[in-house]
C-alpha cells in the first residue's frame, strides 16, 4: 500500500481518517455482485 500512497505513515494517517466515524455492517447472505461476476466468467469460457 505504501506504493499507492507515498509512506506508511501516510497510509495509516488516511486510513484513520476514514474510519474515524463509520459503522462496520457484517452481513450475511450471498453477494449479487460475486454472483454475476463468476456467471460472467463462466460465459466468457464458454
Amino acid at each position: 500500500m505504501d506504493r499507492t500512497f507515498g509512506s506508511e505513515r501516510l497510509t495509516g494517517a488516511l486510513l484513520d481518517r476514514l474510519t474515524h466515524h463509520v459503522s462496520i455492517l457484517e452481513m450475511n447472505g450471498e453477494s449479487y455482485r460475486l454472483a454475476n461476476s463468476n456467471a460472467r466468467q463462466r460465459q466468457q469460457k464458454s
